[in-house]
């Protein structure tokens, strides 16, 4: 069969390495987690569990979840980190204890060996938090909505000690005892409870505490180091002290904060002064109150609701966390707080490259675009749009502008280094711009719609001119391409049609027909094909000139939702429903390599200018950048004889699969 046959029948596909995410699930409760060892923060995005280093700024990450990260803990020796994770209706959703060390270790690698210690399985649909207790011998988790049951966990066996229902009403936290390693406390709807572990009759014991006439909604608890007080945090708004003892309630604190209180944590004062609680509220708020009279001693305005506080081991710093995607370090003494991370809050619809540079790369979602650096993986510049979801971006060829579609029917131009707005094209498409690219001199822009037209804009000047506006997609257009030498331009559509259009002469050229969605299109380097994918889940290679079907590949367990050409023609990427980024080599038709992180649809995925990476940004807000895998000796150099017989065992293989 020749160089190619063999090559594909000895390729076996390899798992891609993560090598770094941009991005902060800031909708998980008390998700930034600080360590003890004062150099590392945790905290979730998607599926993964992130463990980055603040000084080197590396990262790693704890792989294994099947959907969304919900709730994450760390062990007070620092060295095992717990997480839960949301699954299905009628499916049981999994806790993973991960070994820290074995997961710094493995950083930038693609070997996971000795992370997961246990894996432990009982709630239904969703674990909502997880805690370690004072000594790291047992773990507490807590259920969802479905659930709603609290389990106790012996970390040496990995094996549940016992379980209880946690309350009549919905549970939403829970906290062990700072000195005991047996008792631990609850909070939710209408309900805080103190618990006590018989490890003789293998049994949880709640006792309720004394709230007399008030009724509160806990969203967070923290103890003091001596588990004399604790000060739980409700929707109302207020923080409510309990003596843990007597379980009985002690007073409140006198100020209400607006969208009710979301985080707490507990900080030593300076010898001879008073302790505080650093207290995170819905309205992005962050207050310190003396532990004396729970009064405000300082108050801060964060970007986004608090959702998470951890105090560092010093007792002098903190980590807090928004649902805006922000990150920032907090100095108690001084309180003052430094904007360290920022991340999309939601979903992200896409990204670019410039033509020429892989330092830097832009990415579009709800309100906003956002210009990163690729080396730092840190945000450079963010231009709001509010309310109107971004649909597309592309930067200008000369990099002199970036250029958006958004779901209102304009297309924006802005400035990249100031993020001013330079031009906007009123009433581009009537129900949303969806697609957009320029021709390579950047004087021509071609743009998709919602409502199926394909428009040519003349942008070389001051003003934008239409100089031509087909309908001929019955539905979105999804995808636009132009190819190099500026004489075509190929889009497809939901309609199921592909269409390749002659800019010169303004005519159709030819035309795909395929009983499919059609979510993607890209020209192969030397133009001679067209690579598609769609919602048949295949990927299908096409003649330029006349449409013909070249040949199809199942490519995908589910929905194809993007696909990229790397510049060299020799491989491309793909990704979609299946939250699986893959690289194939282009002419054998097999997967090289997987990545998996994503926790729900991967929206664009793009291969850098260079070959040596792959961006995928997805519904979960992540942003994941992946080590382009290398390709395997004699990829390309066999004639095409051999060519054909390798398609033909890849076809063979694929029909087998």
């Amino acid at each position: 069969a020749g160089a190619a046959a063999a090559l594909v029948e000895s390729l076996e596909e390899q798992p891609m390495n993560l090598e770094a995410v941009i991005g902060f699930n800031g909708r998980v409760p008390s998700g930034l987690i600080y360590h003890p060892d004062g150099e590392h923060v945790i905290y979730p995005l998607g599926s993964t569990v992130v463990v980055k280093n603040l000084r080197k700024n590396t990262q790693a990450f704890l792989q294994g979840h099947t959907d969304r990260v919900t709730c994450v803990a760390i062990s007070r020796d620092g060295k095992r980190i717990a997480s839960g994770q949301r699954t299905s209706m009628g499916f049981r959703a999994p806790v993973m204890v991960w070994d820290f060390d074995s997961a710094v270790r493995n950083a930038n690698t693609i070997d996971r060996t000795g992370e997961l210690i246990h894996k432990l399985v009982l709630h239904k649909v969703m674990v909502r938090d997880v805690s370690f207790n004072c000594d790291g011998s047992f773990l507490a988790s807590l259920g969802g909505e479905d659930d709603n049951t609290i389990v106790i966990w012996d970390l040496a066996a990995g094996e549940a000690v016992c379980g209880s229902p946690a309350a009549s009403h919905a549970v939403m936290t829970l906290r062990w005892l700072n000195t005991d390693p047996l008792r631990l406390v609850s909070g939710g709807q209408y309900n805080l409870r103190k618990w006590h572990l018989d490890m003789e009759r293998r049994r949880i014991f709640p006792a309720e505490f004394m709230l007399g006439t008030i009724r509160r909604s806990i969203n967070c608890i923290c103890l003091d180091p001596t588990d004399r007080f604790l000060w739980a945090g409700t929707a109302s708004g207020d923080v409510i002290e309990m003596n843990v003892a007597s379980e009985r309630f002690a007073r409140a604190s006198k100020n209400r904060f607006s969208k009710g209180v979301t985080a707490l944590a507990f900080v030593d004062g300076p010898p001879g002064d008073q302790d505080h609680i650093v207290c995170g509220n819905g309205d992005g708020t962050l207050v310190r109150l003396s532990t004396a009279h729970l009064e405000i001693t300082s108050a801060v305005q964060l970007l986004g609701g608090v959702s998470s506080i951890s105090a560092g081991s010093d007792g002098h710093s903190l980590f807090a966390g928004t649902r805006d995607g922000n990150r920032y370090f907090v100095d108690v003494d001084a309180f003052e707080p430094k904007l360290r991370a920022t991340a999309h809050p939601d979903p992200v619809t896409c990204v670019a490259y410039p033509l020429r540079s892989s330092a830097l790369f832009v990415t579009g979602s709800t309100g906003e675009v956002r210009l990163w650096n690729a080396v730092e993986r840190k945000e450079l510049l963010r231009i709001q749009v509010p309310g109107v979801v971004c649909q597309c971006v592309q930067i200008k060829p000369d990099g002199s502008l970036i250029v958006s579609g958004w779901q209102d029917g304009r297309v924006r131009a802005f400035l990249p280094e100031s993020g001013r707005l330079a031009y906007v094209i009123n009433d581009a498409h009537v129900d949303g711009v969806t697609a957009l690219s320029f021709t390579h001199d950047g004087s021509t822009l071609v743009t998709g719609g919602a409502d199926g037209r394909v428009r040519v804009w003349d942008v070389s000047g001051s003003v934008q001119v239409m100089l031509v506006s087909w309908k001929e997609h019955k539905r979105a257009v999804t995808d636009v391409v132009v190819s190099a030498d500026n004489d075509e331009a190929v889009t497809s559509s939901a309609d199921g049609s592909c269409i390749v259009w002659n800019l010169r002469r303004s005519v159709r050229q030819s035309a795909i027909f395929a009983s499919t969605v059609f979510r993607g299109v890209r020209y192969h380097p030397d133009e001679s094909q067209l690579l598609t994918c769609g919602s048949d889940r295949k990927l299908g290679y096409w003649d330029t000139t006349d449409g013909t079907a070249i040949r199809q590949l199942d490519a995908s367990s589910a929905e194809l939702l993007c696909v990229d050409v790397a510049r060299d023609g020799l491989s491309l990427a793909t990704a979609g429903a299946d939250k699986t980024v893959r690289v194939w080599l282009y002419d054998e038709g097999v997967p090289l390599a997987s990545g998996v992180g994503h926790s729900e649809s991967v929206t664009a995925v793009r291969v850098s200018p260079d070959g040596h990476h792959v961006a995928s940004v997805g519904l979960d807000g992540a942003i994941m950048l992946w080590t382009y895998p290398e390709l395997p000796e004699g990829v390309g150099q066999y004639d095409d004889d051999e060519e054909e017989a390798g398609a033909a065992a890849a076809a063979a293989a694929s029909s087998e699969a």
